[in-house]
């Protein structure tokens, strides 16, 4: 039989390449592919008949405790060698000793083992109707008020599911849910691709937000327009409220002139309270000293938050329970 026997197969736009990079490299592990005359496919299911035959030292005792008959697994553990081409077993009678050879194949077939034991436990576990996991993708504009208290009200009927939450930009987090890292995430704008499915929630205004000193602060309505020569703080390209913001500037007939990029909207708020530009921002949780926020009349400026996940894959009973109370919340998701 012939093996495969070789090694397994801040605040600049330059931010999102550096992440991206590093998140491929976090997905798609240097592992080798397992074909089938590897030999992982050879030997995995006779695996365990070895260990069993080397802890008792007996072919007929490892038989009954397989129950399975002695001369099946005499032939599987003949097999074992003749692949491996490498004697594992003394044999004694009725009896066997492992050899030297034998001796350092159980240490790591045992690893092994007790690897997938642990596997096959951990997925059961998260998979349980009752205290399983939901791993939960969210933007970080919504990890201070909006997310903590969705998880409030989902455990309040199910107060032993656990999440794992992981806070990043719209194209990272879908990127995750396409390596099946993330079960569910909110984002915005909602995707359009085949391989995924989402559902809009409810929508967010956006305000133009300009420090207390500027012309504007006096006013309580703008048209986008008016800020047409300003300067703009804004996320950078490729989050969602970046294409947002461009798009809105472009219907209000103007290109924005960027001064700074970055990664989090609170971030963009001190810079402008800094007198360093304006910036077209979802609500804050708390109110920042130091700008003014305008209601934007034209055109509408809002960004629809929606709930999305892998087309076609199958919830866990956890998954389909939170998903389910994510889309009973439609219209009532944000603060109002």
């Amino acid at each position: 039989m012939q093996h495969d026997r070789r090694p397994g197969a801040s605040l600049s736009p330059s931010g999102n390449e550096s992440v991206t990079r590093n998140f491929d490299k976090s997905v798609t592990p240097d592992t080798p592919d397992i074909k089938a005359d590897s030999w992982a496919a050879t030997l995995t299911p006779r695996l365990a008949q070895f260990v069993a035959v080397a802890r008792h030292e007996h072919v007929t005792r490892a038989a009954q405790q397989l129950q399975m008959p002695q001369s099946t697994l005499s032939r599987s553990m003949a097999r074992i060698e003749n692949d491996l081409g490498v004697t594992l077993f003394a044999r004694h009678g009725r009896t066997v000793s492992l050899t030297a050879a034998g001796r350092a194949f159980l240490a790591s077939v045992e690893k092994a083992l007790s690897d997938v034991e642990r596997a096959a436990e951990s997925v059961q576990a998260d998979a349980d109707p009752t205290s399983g996991k939901v791993a939960f993708g969210f933007l970080h504009t919504l990890g201070s008020e909006t997310v903590p208290g969705l998880i409030r009200a989902f455990r309040a009927d199910h107060p032993r599911v656990r999440f794992q939450l992981v806070q990043g930009y719209g194209e990272a987090m879908l990127e995750r849910l396409r390596y099946g890292d993330l079960d569910l995430c909110l984002t915005s704008p909602l995707p359009d691709a085949p391989d995924l499915a989402a559902r809009r929630l409810d929508e967010q205004k956006l305000r133009l937000v300009v420090p207390e000193d500027h012309p504007l602060a006096a006013r309580k309505r703008v048209r986008l327009a008016e800020a047409a020569t300003e300067l703009f703080v804004t996320l950078e390209p490729g989050y969602g409220l970046r294409r947002i913001t461009d798009a809105l500037c472009a219907e209000a007939g103007f290109t924005p002139k960027v001064a700074f990029e970055g990664e989090d909207p609170e971030t963009l708020r001190g810079l402008v309270a800094a007198g360093l530009g304006v910036g077209l921002l979802p609500p804050p949780a708390v109110p920042r000293p130091g700008v003014v926020e305008l209601t934007v009349t034209a055109p509408r400026a809002f960004r629809e938050i929606g709930v999305a996940w892998l087309e076609g894959h199958p919830d866990t009973a956890p998954v389909a329970a939170f998903k389910k109370f994510l889309l009973s919340r439609r219209g009532q998701l944000l603060p109002r």
